[in-house]
C-alpha cells in the first residue's frame, strides 16, 4: 500500500487573512523525512527531466530520507542557487512532480516541499572554491534570471556585477510576490548567498538611462569594460483592459498594487510611508498567480469583499491550483465566465461600479484554451470601489529603446538564438524579457543556460 503524502502545515484561513505572515509553514524535519521515504528510488528517474535547472532530485531526497539536510542542500546548490525560493513558488506540480512515478497511482513525492525543507534547515552557507578568471561580466536585473546567471558565472570564476534599477534586489521576488507567499527574509538570504559567491550588486542603476550597454562594454578610463552582458530585466510593463473608465481613481495595475504593497511595505503604513487605498469591494480582473496575489493582498489590506473576474472557467485558469485553493479558503469570490466592459465613476472621479457581460466557451484559441464568447443580453453591473488589472506584463521599453541594433519581436521582447545570444555581440538575454511573463523557475533556467553560453563565448 502506498504511503500517504505528508500534508503541508498552514496558517488557518481565519487567522491568515488578518496578517501577512507566511501561509504555508513548511514541513517539520520529521515530516520531511517521512515524505522523503515515499520516494521509490527509481533506477531511471524521470523527475529530473521536469526540472528546468536539472537538480539531482533523487540524490537530495535520499539525504533527507536519512535526516541529512546539510548534504541535501549541498546537492541542490550544485544546480540551483535559489532553493528556498523555488521550494515556495515553483510550479512543481506541472514539472518534476508531474513526472514522478508515484503520480501515476496517487500523489507524487512532494519534491518542492522537500526542497524548501532542505533550504530552511541549512546550517551555514557552503561556498565552493572559486578560481578567478579575470574576466568581467555584467548582469542587468537582479530578478531570478539575473541572480541565477550571476551565481553560476561567479562559480566559474568570473567577476560579476549586477545592475539593478530599483533600490533593492530580487526583482519580481521582492516587488511582485507577497510576503505571505515569499517572505522577504528568504529573498535576502538567497541574495546574500549570491553576494558571498563574489557577485557585486549596484542598485539604483537604470541601464538605458544611468548608463548604456555600449558604455558597459567600453568601460571608462582606468576601468575595463565588461566582456559579456546578460539582460534579465523581466516584464514590468503592465497590460490594461482597454475599456472606458480605466483612468478613474481606484483603478490599479496589479504591478503597481503589488509593488506598493510588497516592495514599499504599504501593508505596514504608517510605519512605512506608502499609503494604498483599498475600497470595501474589490474586483481583480484575471486569474493567474498575480491575480491571486493581488486579491489576497486586498483582503488583508481591509477589503470586505474581493472578487476574481475571469472570462473563462476554473479549468482554464493559469494560476497554480494551490494558490486558487488558498484564495477560496480565504473567501475570495470567483466570478467566472465574466468579462468587464466599462468602469463607472462618480462626480469626483472615483470608481463606483463595473459593467460586465457573461461569456460562454467556444473552440480553443491559439493558447489551447477555449475561446470566450460574449452572450448577448447578459450584461450586469458589479458594485466595486477598486479595480485591479492583472492581465500580464510586457517588457519595459526604456533599456530596449536606448540600445541600438538590439533585435526585438513584434511584442517588444528581445529576440535570441538557441544559446540566448541577442543580435549584439557578447550580449545575451533570458527570462521574461525574452518569453513574456512566465514562471520564476523558467527564468532561472534561462539564467543558467545563458551563464553556460557566456562561459563558452568567453572561453
Amino acid at each position: 500500500m502506498l504511503k500517504i503524502r505528508q500534508a503541508m502545515p498552514t496558517q488557518s484561513a481565519k487567522e491568515r487573512i488578518k496578517n501577512f505572515n507566511e501561509v504555508a509553514l513548511g514541513y517539520l524535519p520529521a515530516q520531511a523525512i517521512e515524505e522523503a521515504n515515499r520516494c521509490l528510488k527509481c533506477k531511471k528517474p524521470k523527475c529530473i527531466e521536469g526540472c528546468p535547472v536539472e537538480v539531482d532530485i533523487p540524490g537530495f531526497i535520499d539525504f533527507i530520507a536519512n535526516g541529512d539536510f546539510q548534504s541535501a542542500i549541498a546537492i541542490i546548490k550544485e544546480k540551483n542557487n535559489l532553493p528556498a525560493i523555488c521550494g515556495r513558488v515553483c510550479p512543481q506540480e506541472t514539472q518534476c512532480e508531474a513526472l514522478c512515478v508515484l503520480s501515476k497511482k496517487g500523489e507524487s513525492v512532494a519534491i518542492g516541499r522537500l526542497e524548501r525543507a532542505a533550504a530552511d534547515n541549512e546550517k551555514g552557507l557552503t561556498i565552493p572554491q572559486i578560481t578567478p578568471s579575470g574576466k568581467k561580466v555584467a548582469i542587468i536585473g537582479s530578478g531570478p534570471a539575473g541572480l541565477t546567471c550571476a551565481g553560476d558565472l561567479a562559480k566559474l570564476g568570473y567577476e560579476v556585477t549586477i545592475f539593478e534599477s530599483l533600490h533593492d534586489t530580487g526583482g519580481v521576488l521582492r516587488y511582485g510576490i507577497p510576503e505571505f507567499r515569499m517572505p522577504k527574509a528568504i529573498v535576502n538570504k538567497e541574495v546574500d548567498y549570491i553576494k558571498k559567491l563574489g557577485v557585486k550588486i549596484e542598485v539604483n542603476v537604470v541601464v538605458g538611462l544611468t548608463n548604456t550597454i555600449d558604455e558597459l562594454k567600453t568601460g571608462s578610463p582606468g576601468n575595463d569594460g565588461f566582456k559579456a552582458i546578460f539582460i534579465g530585466t523581466g516584464a514590468g510593463l503592465p497590460y490594461f483592459l482597454g475599456i472606458p473608465g480605466e483612468n478613474l481613481n481606484g483603478v490599479y495595475s496589479a504591478n503597481e498594487f503589488l509593488t506598493r504593497t510588497n516592495l514599499m511595505k504599504a501593508y505596514r503604513f504608517p510605519e512605512y510611508d506608502t499609503p494604498i487605498k483599498v475600497g470595501r469591494k474589490v474586483a481583480v480582473v484575471g486569474a493567474g498567480n498575480v491575480a491571486m496575489d493581488a486579491a489576497r493582498c486586498a483582503l488583508r489590506l481591509g477589503a470586505e469583499e474581493v472578487s476574481i473576474v475571469y472570462r473563462r472557467s476554473f479549468e482554464e485558469m493559469p494560476a497554480r491550483a494551490e494558490e486558487v485553493h488558498h484564495a477560496q479558503e480565504e473567501g475570495i469570490i470567483f466570478k467566472l465566465l465574466t468579462a468587464p466592459t466599462k468602469i463607472l465613476g462618480n462626480a469626483q472621479g472615483w470608481v463606483v461600479a463595473m459593467e460586465c457581460i457573461r461569456m460562454e466557451l467556444g473552440t480553443p484559441d491559439e493558447s489551447g484554451r477555449r475561446k470566450p464568447i460574449p452572450i448577448p443580453g447578459s450584461e450586469f453591473t458589479m458594485e466595486v470601489e477598486t479595480v485591479i488589472s492583472a492581465l500580464g506584463q510586457g517588457p519595459n521599453p526604456l533599456l530596449l529603446q536606448a540600445t541600438k541594433g538590439l533585435e526585438l519581436n513584434k511584442r517588444g521582447n528581445i529576440v535570441v538564438d538557441e544559446n540566448l545570444k541577442t543580435s549584439l555581440d557578447g550580449v545575451y538575454a533570458g527570462g521574461d524579457i525574452v518569453t513574456g511573463a512566465a514562471t520564476v523557475i523558467s527564468a532561472m533556467g534561462a539564467g543558467k543556460k545563458a551563464a553556460l553560453s557566456i562561459h563558452e563565448y568567453l572561453s
